[in-house]
């Protein structure tokens, strides 16, 4: 009689095991996670936990091998949620008009329209600011599905700004010091805006360059193209910070589900959670 080799040791099958019972754990989180923000973790959290492990590796490992990393990771598609559109910590969520002073930097109001540099913006909107540390995985993922377009805004004055002022209050002392954010209002930034046909809208993620000039990487050169929720579309190099704007809709309720000042990560952690509203004809429905 033949023996067979068994194809997996008995040490293999435990590995094996153990991937799929982690992969099931993840899915696990997810689920609860999508409906309650979960994943997302407090700046000390991060910092602890993710940060600390790498602060004292050498400078030149940590500017090439770490920044430029592009982990693999799950696509989750759920139409319920826009996701974050990059690694960060948020800086701030709120509603606003187009010249409502999101913040103000330095005594001056910052706006929604000086942000997107297009004064004829006129649509109330979400908007979101994700402040992506050195730390960071700097590649930037689609937040809800449709058709990607793009266009660059050169920088206002003759060079960026840096954006160390608030590194070094968010790594060091653990705070967001928002009226240093010069660079908000002058650096070099990307307006992508995504026309979704379930929301029967467009949205936009604004990405906006730290200190180095076309820093702003996009993967796909073209127009108009057809993106899936979770995928690649961009890097941004070094220091810099990506915002979500979602203009209010006559036909969704959108409902932010993040803390300011956590940590989130790109195409994982829900930022807004989607709800149709009720039609004129489902009120009379339910009140006959």
């Amino acid at each position: 009689m033949f023996s067979r080799k068994p194809l997996f040791s008995s040490r293999e099958i435990r590995s094996l095991l153990y991937l799929l019972r982690g992969e099931v754990e993840r899915a696990q989180t997810f689920c609860g996670h999508a409906g309650g923000g979960g994943l997302a973790k407090s700046l000390s959290d991060w910092l602890e936990e993710d940060v600390a492990a790498v602060t004292d590796r050498p400078l030149p490992w940590l500017s090439s091998e770490h920044f430029f990393r592009d982990p693999s990771r799950p696509l989750y598609s759920d139409i319920a949620f826009f996701f974050a559109p990059a690694d960060g910590v948020v800086l701030y969520q709120l509603e606003a008009d187009p010249d409502d002073s999101i913040l103000d930097i330095k005594g001056r109001p910052y706006s929604l329209r000086e942000s997107m540099r297009d004064k004829h913006f006129d649509r109330r909107s979400l908007v979101i600011g994700i402040f992506m540390t050195f730390y960071d995985v700097h590649v930037n993922r689609v937040p809800y599905p449709g058709r990607l377009s793009y266009r660059k805004l050169d920088v206002i004055g003759t060079h960026n700004r840096p954006m160390l002022d608030i590194e070094h209050a968010l790594l060091e002392k653990l705070r967001l010091r928002l009226d240093e954010a010069a660079y908000l209002r002058d650096n070099q930034r990307v307006l992508n805006r995504i026309w979704s046909d379930h929301l029967c809208d467009a949205y936009y993620v604004l990405q906006i360059a730290d200190y180095d000039v076309d820093s702003i990487t996009p993967f796909e050169l073209g127009q108009n193209e057809p993106v899936g929720q979770g995928q690649r579309f961009s890097q941004i190099r070094y220091g810099s910070q990506v915002d979500l704007i979602v203009p209010l809709s006559d036909r969704f309720e959108f409902e932010l589900v993040q803390q300011t000042g956590s940590h989130v990560e790109g195409g994982i952690d829900p930022l807004i959670r989607i709800t149709p509203k009720p039609r004129p004809n489902d009120r009379r429905s339910a009140d006959a």
